[in-house]
């Protein structure tokens, strides 16, 4: 059997993070491209396949690639023809510029997904884990861009509800938490993060029915980054990052940590409601051609009334709860 598996997305699927050498500081992930000192998580599951099929495998990932960038530049180069699985994940990079734009990002990654499953794709997708516990970053900063992330899995979960396919969510790992998962710089998966993500995709394709003899293996050959290697990187390769981000990181920081924490704006005085009736005046009601109280009603019609005034009490408690949390 022969299989097409094209790949698309950002530095994560160019494979950043797992040097071919198993170096952990050497190779910088700024402009790298498939096969340029990298492997990654999608060369490993490409080789996996290749163990019960004949595969033809084409990444056209970039690093610091966008949802735009996936739809206007890497779908056209797939060509036109048959594509048996494909891979798309993207959006980690949209969520930190001050452009972030979800209904762009929704746009882009339905119109990739139409296309590349109207050629006979199954789709490989993700959830996103929080990057922010990832990094450690400060609550101030580590909510509103949990509040990015989780809007672009959103898109992701209609994605999946419309092309099906097979989609990993990076939050029922437990070791996405760990260290050890990470490479040096905590953005790019370590050689054991991509083996790992390599080996999950393979074993829901083997599950779907599709042959895998030898699954990725989750043994790695590099070492985790040790506390040295992590101050080396950050003088080398974070520092100038930080500087050519600078721009475009720090006004959107800057309005985030100034919306959690300026206090909420105060409600406007309450207007006294004028009394029903002039003082010192008794009201004159005109005869009632009811009863006092309402006839009774039957068992079953007091039964469906009350389930009605608790559906309609629920409603609005929940319609409650959601206007707070817009407010919050």
């Amino acid at each position: 059997m022969t299989l097409h598996y094209v790949a698309l997305g950002d530095s994560t699927t160019v494979g950043v993070g797992d040097p071919m050498n198993g170096s952990t500081t050497d190779l910088a992930g700024a402009g790298a491209r498939p096969g340029e000192g990298w492997r990654g998580w999608a060369s490993l599951l490409a080789d996996s396949l290749g163990s019960s099929h004949r595969v033809t495998f084409s990444n056209f990932a970039t690093s610091g690639a966008t949802a735009p960038k996936v739809a206007t530049d890497q779908l056209p180069s797939t060509g036109s023809g048959p594509i048996d699985l494909a891979s798309l994940i993207v959006g980690v990079n949209d969520t930190m510029r001050s452009t972030f734009d979800v209904g762009q990002i929704r746009e882009c990654l339905q119109y990739c997904a139409e296309q590349l499953t109207g050629r006979g794709a199954t789709l490989l997708t993700v959830r996103f884990h929080d990057h922010g516990q990832v990094f450690g970053l400060p609550a101030w900063l580590r909510r509103p861009l949990w509040n990015r992330i989780e809007q672009v899995n959103s898109v992701y979960d209609e994605l999946y509800l419309r092309f099906g396919g097979i989609r990993i969510d990076m939050a029922d790992y437990p070791e996405v938490y760990r260290r050890d998962f990470w490479s040096v710089d905590r953005l790019h998966p370590g050689e054991r993060g991509h083996r790992r993500l390599a080996r999950a995709f393979a074993d829901e394709l083997h599950r779907q029915g599709l042959p895998i003899a030898e699954p990725p293996a989750l043994d790695c050959l590099g070492d985790t980054p040790s506390k040295w290697a992590d101050a080396l990187w950050m003088l080398r390769e974070g520092v100038p990052w930080l500087g050519r981000r600078a721009g475009d990181l720090t006004p959107w920081a800057a309005r985030m940590a100034l919306t959690q924490l300026r206090p909420p704006p105060a409600s406007p005085p309450r207007t006294p409601m004028p009394p029903a009736f002039p003082p010192g005046t008794t009201p004159v009601f005109p005869p009632s051609t009811t009863p006092a109280f309402p006839e009774p009603t039957s068992a079953a019609a007091f039964s469906h009334s009350a389930v009605a005034a608790r559906s309609a009490a629920t409603a609005a408690s929940s319609l409650d709860a959601e206007v707070q949390q817009v407010r919050a």
